[in-house]
């Protein structure tokens, strides 16, 4: 979870009045915090206090989003309410090109601020804190604060070229070119982690003013020429972001939380942001979210016995606006900061932290039950054992493979294959879920292939497709085995199987007909298999798997140098 720093005489200064570190220890435990380290301040006689604060809880990232929930949570202050000035909108106007690399760019405006050094330095370190965490470190979402006094709008977001754009950077003495900034900032300690992230890029994104300055070049550094400082009065903020839902969220919180220090406290002055379709957006979009919740609901969630007066005093203390509409029913206002309100649950636990963890008294279940394992795993583990004592040795390779591991490599055609695709892999080898178990030992066998013979296995999970599921997928335990030998070794393979066969007490059906015991039906071919060499595996007439001896070219694809036998069966019928 993240960490926050405060120094301890302004979150008191802002909580308006002293607590001990005990005090200030237990408040912060009441609402679901903890004081994790108090650190001297060099030169100072004041503290800084390191506040753990939940990772979802993006408004209490800063010292004035901290001492504003907890000034209401004691009931010193209420929610504020945010609104937009009705001053002429600030236009933005997003390019084509920006869809081949950061489609999606929103802004807004803060007019008259008045910041001090420290209320400044809160304001920087936020954007570091989101940068961390919600922006996964610019991946998603990148924020450009800037000087409005210093800049000319309207704003063009655009994508070029790298030899096309030039400015001078940050804190920089002169104007280099992007690729030449990229290369420059590839070897700075603080931004080179954020280089790759457009480096490959044939365009690279950018936003001009209406006199061809350039603000930033996101998600890596902002122009030198738009910086703010302590003295800024009007800022400007843009994200530019892969995620609009994100960049949103990130916006909010950056504006909700020093709107305060406006001339007009909490008002935002909205930018129009006119898409690549001529579609005109406003932003910010401070509109509230309004849920229906059951106080008896509430009541059963959390194991307390309260009236809707006092879960509504309770939620409103968590900087949730709620009104009693009747003797069960509260109608909860949602305000733009607390995003991290998804569900049901969320409000309940929010009625749980103001009520007091340490109140709610405890009692006994008023059901029992005894745990067991799961079945599945019980049957699971019990042919693990039972394939060890044969003779093999169990193998545990990777859930996550390439295309060509279960399609080309077998002689087959990803299309026709029901895989689960990796929407961005970040490396070739893990592109999609197994739908077999066969490939992960076959370059175990192939790590390891100057012993023979080898003898192997696995039981785990495969990843289907499936439309009928909620995923719109599955997981089925199967069973690998594989024998590698100078001799393919098919008997040893088969007999495997009728060994697992006899455990789950199902007989052989030597008619191989109707829905019965167990048969081999070698009517089919497999381009994955030895010709003749290759059968289903029928079970009470259901085909659980195949086994045979693996086509030459199935060996060679995985570097392998002498036949292989493979029996891959679906466990999940023996259950």
């Amino acid at each position: 979870m993240p960490t926050i720093g405060v120094k301890r005489s302004l979150l008191f200064q802002e909580l308006g009045r002293t607590y001990t570190d005990e005090e200030f220890d237990q408040l912060c435990f009441d609402y679901g915090l903890e004081l994790d380290k108090i650190e001297p301040i060099p030169d100072s006689t004041d503290v800084e206090y390191k506040v753990e604060i939940p990772a979802n809880r993006y408004d209490i990232l800063c010292l004035e989003g901290l001492s504003r929930a907890l000034n209401i949570f004691l009931q010193k202050a209420e929610l504020p309410k945010f609104t937009l000035s009705n001053q002429k909108s600030i236009r933005m106007k997003i390019l084509p090109n920006t869809q081949r690399i950061r489609p999606f760019v929103v802004g807004a405006v803060l007019r008259n601020v008045s910041f001090t050094p420290d209320s400044y330095n809160s304001f920087i370190k936020l954007q570091d804190k989101l940068h961390q965490n919600l922006c996964r470190n610019r991946t998603l979402v990148a924020i450009g604060t800037h000087d409005l006094d210093t800049i000319q709008p309207p704003f063009i977001y655009d994508a070029r070229e790298p030899k096309q754009i030039k400015f001078r950077s940050l804190n920089q003495q002169k104007e280099m070119q992007a690729d030449e900034m990229l290369e420059f900032y590839a070897k700075d300690t603080h931004l080179r982690r954020y280089v790759s992230i457009i480096q490959d890029s044939d365009v690279y994104p950018v936003i001009y003013d209406s006199n061809n300055v350039v603000l930033s070049l996101p998600p890596i550094i902002n122009g030198d020429h738009s910086k703010m400082s302590v003295k800024t009065k009007n800022v400007f903020i843009e994200c530019t972001a892969v995620d609009l839902h994100k960049a949103n969220t990130v916006l909010n919180t950056m504006l909700t939380m020093f709107a305060q220090y406006c001339s007009k406290p909490f008002e935002i002055e909205p930018v129009e942001v006119e898409q690549v379709d001529g579609k005109v957006i406003v932003y910010p979009n401070l509109a509230e979210r309004f849920e229906s919740v059951s106080v008896k609901k509430i009541n059963q969630r959390i194991g307390i016995n309260v009236d809707a007066q006092t879960a509504a005093t309770l939620l409103n203390r968590m900087s949730l606006r709620a009104t009693v509409l009747d003797a069960d029913t509260l109608r909860v206002e949602i305000p733009v900061t607390r995003t991290d309100i998804l569900h049901f649950c969320d409000i309940a636990e929010d009625c749980a932290v103001a009520y007091g963890f340490n109140n709610i008294v405890k009692t006994v279940p008023k059901t029992s039950c005894i745990g067991n394992q799961f079945e599945l795993n019980r049957v699971s583990d019990l042919i693990r054992h039972s394939v060890a004592e044969a003779g093999f040795t169990e193998a545990l390779t990777f859930t996550l493979c390439s295309c060509s591991d279960v399609a080309e490599k077998f002689g087959k055609t990803i299309e026709n294959i029901p895989a689960v695709h990796i929407a961005n892999p970040k490396t070739q080898e893990f592109q999609i879920g197994r739908t077999t178990l066969l490939p992960g030992l076959l370059k175990t066998i192939f790590k390891n292939q100057d012993t023979q013979p080898i003898q192997l296995f696995e039981v785990s999970d495969i990843i289907l497709k499936d439309a009928t599921q909620e995923t719109g997928s599955r997981n089925e335990r199967h069973l690998c085995a594989l024998f590698y030998n100078r001799t393919p070794g098919f008997e040893i393979i088969h007999g495997l199987l009728d060994r697992i066969m006899t455990l789950v007490k199902i007989p052989y059906n030597e008619s191989q007909s109707g829905n019965e015991g167990y048969y081999l039906n070698n009517q089919y071919e497999d381009s994955a298999f030895f010709p003749g060499s290759y059968a289903q595996v029928i079970v009470k007439g259901q085909n659980v798997g195949v086994i045979g001896v693996l086509h030459p070219n199935v060996i060679e694809q995985f570097g392998l140098k002498v036949p292989c036998s493979a029996l891959e069966i679906n466990i999940e019928p023996f259950v």
